[in-house]
């Protein structure tokens, strides 16, 4: 009888049962990653599209702010849902996805919506949808942490999207200070100009982001088929047959 000290060795079955079991899991992760990698660029597309629109416009009203931003989360809120529903195998992670998904719709088609609310209701908007936004992308990524290369890239986005809702509570509503300096410039710089210049940094920030997370999950799904990014997989198969 061996000892309670002495370590049991494991039988050839049971080493085989959890290889079966480990490469299973592996293969579970590495095909949500490979399958996943459009959701984020086509996520980065509106987003991209509101920075330059709010870089390039003169009025930083909060109607642009409404406009541009329920343009981006209509859109974006619903590919992000579709994209999960169809690429993410993970049940947990995919409900996730979608409900955030969902949620960004409704918080895009409220904001056109209500286009013309004003700059109480931009803030108030904007800011709770992205607590709520950024919480379900949070709790994603953890969730996922360790198991999948995916967890990294929404952990970012995440806290990416919760330091847009603390900048824009933190900024207050009546701020204004005038121009001028130097070059004497007319005018004032106003919470609104602020807010909504905050909101195409931020669309910026995150759009490039993603354009980076996807490129990079598809050239590291590249590599781990054994293809070279830019290379043609169907040449090699027809190569090596």
């Amino acid at each position: 009888m061996p000892s309670a000290s002495a370590p049991l060795v494991p039988s050839g079955d049971d080493t085989a049962a959890g290889g079966r079991t480990a490469g299973r899991g592996d293969a579970s992760v590495g095909h949500d990653a490979s399958r996943y990698w459009p959701v984020p660029l086509v996520r980065a597309a509106p987003l991209l599209v509101t920075a330059a629109v709010v870089t390039f416009s003169p009025d930083h009203s909060p109607f642009v702010g409404l406009v541009g931003f329920g343009a981006a989360a209509a859109v974006g809120g619903l590919l992000l849902a579709v994209g999960a529903l169809l690429r993410l195998d993970d049940r947990s992670s995919r409900t996730l996805q979608v409900v955030q998904g969902v949620t960004t719709a409704v918080a895009g088609v409220v904001a056109l919506a209500a286009s013309s609310a004003g700059l109480a209701f931009f803030v108030a908007l904007v800011s709770g949808w992205a607590l709520v936004a950024g919480a379900l992308e949070l709790v994603t990524g953890l969730r996922r942490r360790g198991r999948s290369p995916l967890a990294r890239d929404w952990v970012s986005v995440a806290v990416l999207t919760i330091a847009l809702a603390v900048v824009f509570l933190a900024v207050p509503l009546d701020y204004a200070q005038p121009l001028g300096g130097v070059e004497e410039i007319q005018g004032e710089l106003t919470s609104s100009t602020v807010l909504v210049g905050v909101l195409g940094a931020w669309a910026a920030v995150v759009g490039v982001f993603l354009v980076i997370a996807g490129l990079s999950l598809r050239w590291q799904t590249d590599t781990a088929h054994g293809h070279r990014p830019g290379t043609d997989p169907t040449l090699d198969e027809g190569h090596h047959a």
